[in-house]
């Protein structure tokens, strides 16, 4: 227990220097070389030596140590640097909140999500796994850090249902996607592989469609490589695995399987936080178009292949 304490007593002097700001104070502590790299590798470096003020609940190399072998290694790849963003930004809060401040309930991050504050007598706790503050109120020139013994990941965010009769008429399938602006990989794999025609056709169709980032967890040089001629017919058959035929709505999905025009199935599951496709959430549910409807989904489904 005392060496405990002598390692976060280490850890304040290191960071308390007013004048530095977020990210020198923490490179310049040495406890915090994981959460440093990781910041580096989202791309945050600039915002939190920004004005702020921020405060950040800074898990130290102990913390990210518990994680599962290999988490950490796999979230600072480039192919997942949304993922790593994501988790991040769950641990910086807008403002300066000394410890005093947090009570029990929720607080909002710049993640998006809200994070759980529990308090047991002169103890802080957060988030569902109960990351523990160690070490409160460290200051710097623009917010506060909170030392925790654990790194927070956010919760899986909720289906969002969108009303059907809100949605703009007289878009097909195509049209809508491509209106959205963040299906410029999905618009590419349709042209490529043929099928913009079909998705333009009369349908109606039921179309699992994976946003860019859903494209980009799959490894490096995955979509380079479907998109080549020679790859034409295993490009349509993932792509048909994401569509069934009819207009299938949130409030009709049933759990079990559903034929795909790929000729192959998927599994519905119905959770408290929405509906998976496979291992995918449909993160938005229930953008009509005129020859069908779309479910939004954060993850590819890519159809098993028979071993001969």
């Amino acid at each position: 227990m005392k060496k405990l304490i002598a390692i976060f007593a280490a850890a304040t002097t290191c960071v308390s220097v007013q004048a530095k700001d977020i990210v020198d104070a923490l490179v310049d502590c040495g406890q915090f070389k994981t959460l440093v790299t990781a910041v580096k590798a989202a791309g945050l470096v600039e915002t939190l030596k920004g004005d702020g003020p921020f405060t950040v609940f800074a898990p130290n190399d102990h913390a990210f140590a518990r994680l599962p072998k290999g988490t950490v290694e796999n979230l600072l790849k480039p192919e997942n640097k949304e993922q790593l963003k994501s988790i991040l930004t769950f641990h910086v809060v807008s403002g300066a909140k000394t410890s005093c401040s947090l009570s029990n309930g929720e607080i909002g991050t710049v993640n998006g999500s809200h994070l759980k504050v529990k308090r047991w007598g002169n103890h802080l706790f957060l988030n569902s796994n109960y990351a523990r503050v160690r070490e409160a109120d460290v200051r710097f020139s623009n917010g506060i850090v909170h030392v925790i013994d654990k790194v927070m990941l956010p919760p899986k965010k909720k289906t969002e249902f969108t009303s059907t009769s809100k949605a703009k008429k007289g878009k097909d399938i195509v049209d809508t996607a491509v209106a959205a602006g963040k299906f410029n990989t999905l618009a590419a794999a349709l042209k490529a592989a043929g099928l913009v025609e079909t998705l333009k056709g009369k349908g109606p169709f039921t179309v699992f469609a994976p946003t860019d980032e859903a494209f980009a967890k799959l490894p490096k040089g995955t979509i380079e490589n479907l998109l080549k001629p020679e790859n034409r017919d295993k490009l349509t058959t993932i792509l048909k695995y994401h569509v069934i035929s009819g207009k299938v709505a949130s409030t009709d999905i049933k759990a079990g399987k559903a034929d795909t025009v790929a000729g192959k199935t998927v599994r519905l599951k119905l959770k408290n936080d929405g509906v998976m496709v496979n291992k995918a959430q449909v993160t938005k549910a229930d953008v009509n178009a005129e020859n069908g409807i779309i479910h939004i989904i954060d993850t590819m489904l890519i159809p098993k292949t028979r071993k001969k």
